[in-house]
């Protein structure tokens, strides 16, 4: 029973009649909840069953003044769904301390009370039955759950690697203008690669002003993008490494006319390994020489723009050898950061025979796609440090490589 610290304050009167409601059986007039609470967003993200409430209500009202809504407390909260599932909140009080309700007004009053569970130990087969009730509530949450996500799970061809990439535009920084937006595609190799019909390799991302954070102006976009794409291997040249997709992306910039100026062009390989990646990628925007070209920038547009952003790297359209850029100018400006988490799917090529006499699969082609910068990176800097060393041997006198008291003739 509810207590009260202070004898000689009035007395607690229980309003112990069950209001019942049922929540699952009748049909809402309100089709859209404009302000969802916290426990209506928990309750329609379960499955949705009928329920039965049971309030315990205490009036704390003064003497006189009984009957008054703004009085009434909720003590507990009793539920009772289809399944015989009883839930009691909040809970028993057991070893913790009592609950406690303070009131406002002239007089401010504390009033402490326990839950206690006075009801007797259920029997053993009252417990059975209780079990079998929960074994079968969740094998049909199971059952519920199967029907959504299935049982058989796409595989991919005989031969082929299937690629997944879930990325973010995340921020853009170091720009000249504010009112940044990122337009970026994903450009396939032409040999080897493919994409589903319905699939896009594109986006654009909304238009986000910049905050000063240190030196540096940044724009934070949080930009999802997805898409995949698969890769069949063809070569079976054993040194041949398989081209990868290209991230392409153009920063421009919004003025107060609504005129879009070009900050920057980027191109990055995509991550030949799975797993969560986080690239920079730096841009840089031709340049016009002279004041003129820049005034015309800054006040009524026209710079200069690329016409085909795989120029950026090497253009699908090129067809030499050598690709020459003598006579652009250009100028570096900030860089743009994306964040990808890549998957791959793979038979591991074992289906037949003749597969299984590759001397190297196009799981051992990636991994040398993805160590040979890295092995690259590592000889460049020991050729670097053996350079540095000869240089300084060189450098010093002639009498200190010679040994101590010696005669040089």
């Amino acid at each position: 029973m509810p207590g009260r610290t202070d004898e000689s304050l009035p007395t607690l009167t229980l309003i112990d009649t069950p209001i019942w409601r049922r929540e699952g059986g009748i049909l809402k007039s309100r089709i859209v909840t404009w302000e969802p609470s916290e426990e209506f967003i928990r309750n329609n993200h379960v499955i949705n069953t009928a329920l039965q409430t049971m309030y315990i209500m205490a009036d704390l009202g003064p003497y006189g003044k009984l009957g008054y809504k703004k009085y009434e407390h909720v003590l507990c909260t009793l539920k009772v769904d289809s399944n015989g599932v009883i839930t009691v909140k909040p809970d028993f009080t057991g070893s913790r301390g009592p609950y406690r309700i303070e009131t406002d007004g002239e007089k401010q009053e504390l009033w402490k009370y326990t839950i206690d569970n006075v009801s007797s130990l259920a029997q053993p087969e009252e417990e059975e039955r209780e079990q079998r009730v929960f074994k079968d509530l969740y094998g049909r949450h199971k059952e519920y759950l199967n029907s959504l996500v299935g049982t058989d799970f796409e595989t991919t061809v005989p031969g082929a690697l299937r690629l997944f990439v879930n990325g973010e535009v995340v921020s853009a920084q170091g720009y000249e203008f504010d009112n940044l937006y990122v337009h970026f595609f994903v450009e396939l190799p032409t040999t080897s690669w493919s994409s589903p019909a319905f699939q896009q390799l594109s986006g654009i991302t909304q238009t986000c002003a910049t905050k000063s954070l240190g030196m540096d102006n940044v724009a934070y976009f949080s930009y999802p993008f997805t898409f995949e794409a698969s890769f069949l291997h063809e070569d079976e040249s054993a040194g041949a490494l398989p081209a990868w997709p290209v991230l392409y992306c153009e920063v421009l910039s919004l003025d107060y006319w609504q005129r879009c100026r070009v900050e920057g062009y980027g191109a990055v390989v995509l991550p030949a390994t799975p797993g969560s990646h986080t690239l920079t990628v730096s841009t840089w925007r031709p340049l016009e020489l002279g004041p003129v070209a820049e005034l015309r920038r800054v006040f009524i547009g026209g710079s200069l723009e690329l016409e085909d952003l795989s120029y950026v790297r090497v253009p699908a359209t090129f067809k030499g050898e050598r690709l020459s850029r003598f006579g652009l100018r250009t100028e570096t400006t900030g860089s743009v950061t994306f964040r990808l988490h890549c998957l791959q799917q793979s038979r591991a090529f074992l289906e037949s025979s003749s597969l299984r006499k590759r001397l190297r699969s196009v799981l051992d082609c990636l991994e040398g796609f993805s160590q040979q910068s890295s092995i690259h990176g590592v000889l460049e800097a020991f050729r670097r440090a053996r350079r540095r060393m000869q240089e300084a041997r060189e450098s010093l006198p002639q009498d200190l490589g010679s040994p101590s008291g010696a005669t040089v003739s």
